[in-house]
């Protein structure tokens, strides 16, 4: 086990984001202006059909993050495509964005593609879910629980405009958590929340795994099985292939990267709960688990760090945002991309559920000389967090974290 990081967590002024953020927020230099994307696009039968899906940009990140939402400038993405046809089915978020060029011109973004029955039915390759024994969604009774998947699109003019390239993680029907077991109205499986980091000639994507590691069926469910599936995972894909991620990616499979994109993988032992501290599957609503990561590369520790939060109760609550560290540059060597260190308490808000933590960048010169991002820091960096609080729901920073003595 390497070394616990060492950092602190000081009040900061409180900065308010002004645009819809459902998700990590991606980014990338493009030129000489830091471009951020948040946002969901497309269809929703829960929830409704959304276009919020913008960028804004800035000479840095505090001022991209400070730009007005009538400032924001909707991406132009593919259309959805009818139930049952090719095409791209669902609402998206971009997760995590890499650019393979200093200018930014040439972009891929991962994003978290959430679907229901009624957008992705269930047909005869196995792709899709079918309507038995759906357990109840996050409107509650009667409402229908979301399935995620991770996918890849590309842009070619700095993110203005989008070309959907597939699927590059998913399970499918036969790992779903159905109805009556599950009850944690959020999630009855999937893989969702990307964040994607280049090590080497590969990108490595780390996710939430919510499936079951196998076939579901309500009198052979197990506990501890559906536990021992699902955490933090990662995978990955070279470099190479982005522009045809289909069937490309591999998951860790407990002793290398070679499970296929919709088979079992093998999550991050170091950054599960154990039963005896709360641990347990995602499906009971009532256990704890971590979720939602957000990776960058610190300059200052030569080492990955972690942000992510943690689920405690049914509705995908938590009050609290937690971190940990790889210092392992090579992801790809031996079982390099494991080494985690156990995780360390970063914040947390009685009250409140903190979803999608990151660190970014500040306006100092060795920030800004650095072309810092979300994905690569340096000793300082602001902590933002949505912030589900009593009375509202924000995306804020009122905290900066610094890294080492």
């Amino acid at each position: 086990m390497s070394p616990e990081p060492v950092f602190t967590v000081e009040p900061a002024p409180r900065l308010a984001y002004a645009s819809f953020v459902d998700c990590n927020v991606a980014e990338a230099w493009v030129g000489d202006r830091l471009r951020i994307f948040t946002g969901k696009y497309g269809e929703d039968p829960l929830w409704g059909e959304a276009r919020d899906l913008k960028f804004a940009d800035g000479v840095s990140a505090p001022a991209a993050f400070a730009t007005a939402a009538d400032a924001f400038t909707e991406v132009r993405l593919p259309a959805n495509a009818a139930p049952g046809t090719p095409g791209l089915h669902g609402a998206v978020w971009f997760e995590s964005v890499y650019s393979p060029e200093p200018d930014g011109r040439r972009l891929y973004a991962l994003y978290h593609n959430e679907n229901y029955p009624q957008t992705l039915p269930l047909g005869p390759s196995g792709e899709g879910y079918a309507t038995t024994d759906w357990p109840a969604g996050l409107q509650g009774e009667g409402s229908p629980q979301a399935v995620c998947r991770i996918g890849v699109m590309a842009s070619g003019d700095g993110g203005a405009s989008w070309t959907d390239r597939g699927i590059l993680l998913q399970d499918h029907q036969p790992r779903l958590v159905l109805a009556p077991t599950n009850r944690n109205y959020t999630f009855s499986g999937g893989v969702g929340d990307p964040s994607a980091v280049a090590s080497g000639d590969h990108l490595y994507v780390f996710f939430g795994e919510y499936g079951y590691p196998g076939r579901y069926a309500p009198d052979t469910w197990d506990a501890a099985v559906e536990a021992s599936g699902q955490c933090i995972s990662v995978a990955r894909i070279a470099l190479a292939d982005l522009d045809d991620p289909v069937g490309r990616a591999r998951r860790w499979d407990g002793e290398r990267f070679s499970a296929a994109p919709d088979g079992i993988g093998v999550p991050i032992e170091a950054l599960r709960i154990a039963p005896e501290d709360g641990g347990g599957p995602v499906s009971a609503g009532d256990r704890s688990f971590h979720w939602g990561p957000s990776v960058s590369w610190n300059t200052h520790l030569e080492c990955w760090v972690m942000t992510f939060g943690r689920v405690d109760s049914e509705f995908w609550a938590g009050d609290s945002v937690w971190l940990s560290t790889n210092p392992h540059a090579d992801l790809g060597a031996g079982d390099n991309s494991q080494r985690w260190t156990r995780p360390q308490l970063l914040l947390r808000k009685p009250g409140h559920t903190l979803w999608y933590p990151s660190l970014q960048p500040l306006d100092t010169a060795e920030d800004l000389a650095a072309r810092h991002t979300s994905v690569r820091l340096g000793r300082r960096a602001r902590l933002w967090v949505k912030d589900l609080g009593p009375s509202t729901h924000r995306y804020l920073s009122e905290h900066v974290v610094t890294f080492g003595d």
